[in-house]
């Protein structure tokens, strides 16, 4: 069965910063590219690319994850920022099977929960004298 991730107006879906983490985008037209993968949700992500990819292009975008691979169907949105060489641009994912959908739920959550860890640690250690 097919998920299809769907924005919430009033929750913004967690975002996790990765590190370094390769992906694979295929085109339409049967074209690949790669990128980096900067931040990613359970219902889309940032992607470090070459050059910018049009907007609105439906592509199929590849990941690997420490809880396994994950495949899905994307919107690519407007690019955010360039740098020399490079570009930042966001997309949307319009369809994620269920194991994907799954594995990037497991992920987001896991990393999610150690950053909060983290923060509430450090929140709320007494202060050294």
């Amino acid at each position: 069965m097919t998920h299809y991730p769907q924005t919430n107006s009033v929750h913004r879906a967690t975002r996790i910063q990765l590190a370094t983490t390769p992906a694979l985008v295929k085109l339409s037209d049967g074209h690949r590219t790669k990128g980096r993968l900067q931040l990613i949700s359970v219902t889309g992500g940032l992607l470090q690319l070459a050059s910018a990819l049009s907007e609105g292009d439906f592509v199929e975008v590849a990941f690997q994850t420490q809880s396994g691979d994950v495949h899905g169907m994307a919107e690519m949105l407007n690019p955010v920022r360039s740098v020399p060489g490079s570009v930042f641009q966001p997309f949307r994912f319009v369809a994620l099977g269920d194991d994907d959908h799954q594995t990037l739920r497991m992920v987001v959550e896991s990393i999610g929960d150690q950053s909060f860890q983290g923060l509430r640690s450090r929140q709320w250690s007494s202060p050294k004298l």
